[in-house]
Order: structure tokens, then sequence, then C-alpha cells
């Protein structure tokens, strides 16, 4: 563990709780210190939940670390269940709690309380967020789960369905049930029920009923189905329909596994994206740099549909929850980049830097990223801000996802004839690189008083520091403008680390020509 300003991944504890707030009837009782409750924050403030989380906290203080902590605990315990009176009740400790070894699990089961009780042992120190939520929903399944309910005989009746993996805190996991829920409906198959999101612990009895289930989000649902699949002999459809390809494939796998046909929800022409992204109007999209950061569900996703269906170059791809890097490694062979596993953004500000895209698809860290080096960005995953809970209906999935998507991605970057035009009238003050282009006025380049434009240009566009290269000549200064200011910063590294290797101190045109020639290659 290393202290960080900025986390992707939250202590294992806050991924229980987000499993505990997005169903009904469910409470969590957490041993944890005072200064714990912060979390209540995220739901609140971020998600703009109307009520706070179904969390108790013991928030026991450092004078109560000479009596009983336990005591704390189970007081805590039997007040939360006379005040909430519960349907189940999940206990855990938090990542500071844990040191203090109370045993939370073994505490609960010796008071008997009159409702099921599931433990949750999270190793704060080995795990993060997404893994307690997985650890979590999955003990939930387990403990609460009825065995003896199983599938009903399938004749004269619609196949039914789990949808798994929905939580709070969710990055548009609201409006990706809806979409879902529309394609479901299409086919002719039932929902049995969505869990964590909107569940009781009673729905939960009856997950056995279902005949298949659906991993929405494999971070969170992927260890219960494994046990599901197991347990019930119930399949899983594992493919996340995030694109227009994606959503297909979705549809076909769960027509040939309810046996049902295709046909009605393939038709649907919701989705403008196949035929915008090939229209006249999109062709500025063709080649565009893209790198991809993300949880590895979304970041897998928007690499493919950045690289089959809207026709850019992925640069760059990785994710920060390692438990599901393989699948980021296959798909950064597939696209001939090396992945980047990490839960350091220091190390993703880097490999963007490097990279020069011009287009950054990431988290909330990857937004405060872009707009420092002056590229636009659009997020994909959580961690978000309170701005990717919109009021509207925005989901990923399903076609109608692919449009969002489309315009999330799109609007952003520069279009093709207002490319043309700040090139044209690059000399005029209000189309000048100072003022930038107009959706970028949030974070466009700017110079500190007294800085020339060359050091702007290796201040805003240059995180890396400055290269070895000599001085530039005013008539290279002048032809280096020329270039989009979007990828201006890489034709100046790339120029000036030509001239060293070359023993060129002093860059002139000529210089300029050689250097692009040179990677032009």
């Amino acid at each position: 563990m290393q202290l960080s300003v900025w986390t992707y991944e939250g202590p294992p504890h806050v991924g229980a709780m987000r499993v505990a707030t997005a169903m009904e009837g469910m409470h969590y009782v957490l041993h944890a210190p005072q200064g714990d409750t912060y979390a209540d924050l995220l739901f609140t403030m971020i998600e703009r939940r109307g009520k706070r989380p179904p969390v108790t906290y013991t928030t026991f203080q450092a004078r109560d670390l000479g009596k009983d902590t336990a005591q704390l605990f189970q007081d805590a315990a039997r007040d939360a269940m006379e005040r909430f009176q519960p349907q189940a009740m999940m206990v855990g400790a938090s990542c500071t709690a844990e040191l203090i070894q109370d045993d939370p699990a073994g505490m609960a089961e010796a008071m008997r309380l009159p409702c099921p009780v599931i433990p949750l042992e999270l190793p704060s120190y080995q795990r993060k967020e997404n893994w307690g939520a997985a650890e979590s929903f999955y003990q939930i399944v387990r403990t609460l789960a009825d065995t003896d309910i199983t599938p009903q005989d399938q004749a004269g009746r619609r196949p039914l369905a789990n949808i798994l993996g929905p939580t709070a805190l969710g990055f548009r996991h609201r409006d990706d049930l809806v979409e879902i829920r529309k394609i479901l409906d299409t086919l002719g198959v039932d929902v049995n029920l969505v869990a964590p999101l909107g569940a009781t612990p009673q729905d939960i009895t009856r997950i056995g009923a279902a005949d298949f289930n659906i991993v929405l989000y494999p971070e969170i649902g992927d260890e219960a189905a494994r046990w599901l699949e197991k347990t019930f002999k119930q399949p899983a459809i594992r493919t996340v329909p995030i694109g227009v390809g994606a959503t297909r494939e979705f549809i076909t796998e769960i027509a040939e596994l309810a046996s049902v046909a295709p046909a009605p929800a393939l038709g649907d022409t919701a989705s403008r994206m196949p035929w915008w992204s090939r229209s006249v109007d999109s062709t500025y999209l063709t080649g565009k740099r893209v790198f991809i950061f993300g949880d590895a569900t979304h970041a897998v996703a928007a690499a493919r549909i950045a690289s089959e269906e809207l026709g850019f170059e992925v640069c760059g791809l990785g994710c920060y929850n390692r438990e599901f890097a393989r699948d980021v490694r296959a798909a950064a062979k597939k696209y001939g980049v090396e992945p980047l596993i990490t839960d350091d953004h220091m190390v993703v500000e880097d490999a963007i830097a490097a990279a020069c895209p011009e287009l950054v698809l990431g988290t909330q860290m990857e937004r405060h990223i872009a707009k420092r080096l002056g590229v636009a960005c659009a997020v994909i995953s959580s961690p978000v801000h309170v701005q990717d809970f919109p009021a509207r209906h925005s989901p990923q999935m399903g076609f109608e996802g692919a449009n969002v998507i489309f315009d999330s991605w799109v609007h952003p970057l520069v279009m093709g004839l207002e490319e043309h035009l700040l090139t044209m009238f690059r000399d005029d003050f209000e189309f000048s690189d100072e003022a930038g282009p107009s959706h970028h006025a949030a974070h466009s380049p700017r110079k500190a008083q007294g800085e020339s434009e060359a050091q702007a240009d290796v201040a805003v566009l240059e995180p890396l520091g400055d290269a070895s290269g000599g001085g530039w000549t005013d008539e290279a200064e002048r032809e280096l403008k020329k270039i989009p200011f979007f990828v201006r910063g890489k034709a100046r590294r790339n120029t000036e680390a030509f001239a060293a290797e070359h023993g060129r101190r002093e860059i002139d045109l000529a210089t300029l020509y050689d250097a692009k020639a040179h990677y032009a290659r």
C-alpha cells in the first residue's frame, strides 16, 4: 500500500458498502473508527442519492482502544437490528479496525441475531474496492440462495434470466439496466432478478429459479456467477454489450441460450452510430490516436469500439484492477500496444504524455490529466465525479448506449472543418493557439506572463521535460506552428531527439524536414 493523493479504488469495505447500498432490506454494520464515515459522501454527494447508505458504524475513538471495543460492536449491531429491522445483515471491519482484530463475524454469530448474518473477511491491505464488492456479493448469494429452488420446466413459459453486477456508485449502471431490460423484453426473456441493485435478501433466495445468468459487470458479478454455475448449473452470458458489435453478439448469445429468435432485437434501428461513423461528416475521425485507461471491462470494450467502429488508432490501453489484467493484456496485444497495468495515476500521466494522443478515454483522473495536457477527453469508467451521474438517460450499453458513446467521444475532438479554420486563421487573436478551440476552452494551453509561445508549447504539451536538442531558429519555429497544436508537442520532441541523435546543435528548417521524413518511415 502506498500513500496517494488520488486513488482509483478505495479499500474493500467501500466495495461492500456499494453492494449494501444497492440492495433493499440489507444493513451493513461496520466496525470502524471515528472518521471512516467519510464513505457516506460517495453516495450522497457524488451519486446524489436521496438517502444515506444503510450502514451503521461503531465509530470507536482513540480513548476506546484501552476498553472493550468488542462490546462497542455488539451494541452497534443490536441497535441497528432494533432500529432498521433488516431482512439480513452484513458485518465487517474497515481497514483501520482490522488492525485491532476484534473479529466482527464471530461476535455477530455469538449474538444470535434474528436475521441471516453475512460475515465479511476483507483483507484491506491486500485487496481493493472492486474485489470487496465482488466478494461481498458472492458471500450474500452463497449465504442466502435457497438450493432447493431450481428452474421449472421450460414448456409453456418464457425463459428467465438473472442480471448480475449492477451496484450503487456504478458508472451508468442504472441506465444500462433500462437498455438491457428492453433487449430481453424484445427477445421474449423475463428477468428473475437484478442483483445487487434493487434486490432484497428475500429476492436472493430465489436466484436459482433462473435459467441462466447475465454478467453485466464482471468485476462485481463474475465470482457469484461462477458459484451459481457450479451449484445450480446455470450457464452465464459474459459478453458485455458495450458498442454495436458487442451488443449484436450479446443478443445472439442470449437468443441461442434461451432458444428464442434474435431477429427482433437485432433489427433495432435506434443506433445511429454505424451510419454516422461511416458518413462523410465523420471522416475526420479516421486515424485519431486514442489512449484508453479504466476498469478492465470498460477499457477493453472502449478499445474495440475505437478501433472497429470509429476507425481510431489505439495508442495506449490499460487498467487499474489487476484481477482482470489478463483481459487487458490480450486486448493490448491485438491492437499492438504495450499494456499498462497500474493503480498509480502518475504512471498513467507519464504514459499519456509520451503517447501524445488526440483523445483520452478514462476515469475522472484521466480527465484531470487530459485537462492539464490540453487534450480532449471523455469519461468511460469509474471512478467518476458527480457530473458523470447525469439526470438524463445516458447508458453505455445496448444500441442507445452506442449513440451516447458516439456523442461523448466525438464531440470533444477537433473536427475537420474546425481544424482547417484554426490553421487558416491561426494569426487571428480569436483563433490563436492560446485561445484554443471553443470546446477546449476549459483547458486550452495558456502561457505565463512573459513566456514565449515556444516555451508555452513545451510547458503545456511536453510534461516530460525539456529535450536535449539545440535551439530553434525563428524560421523553424514558424514552421512548427503550422502543425496542429494537439500534435505539435510530439513533433517538437521528435525533432529535438532527432537533432540530438545526429549532433545538430541548431534546429533549422532542414532539420525539421529531415526529422519529419525520418519518423514518417
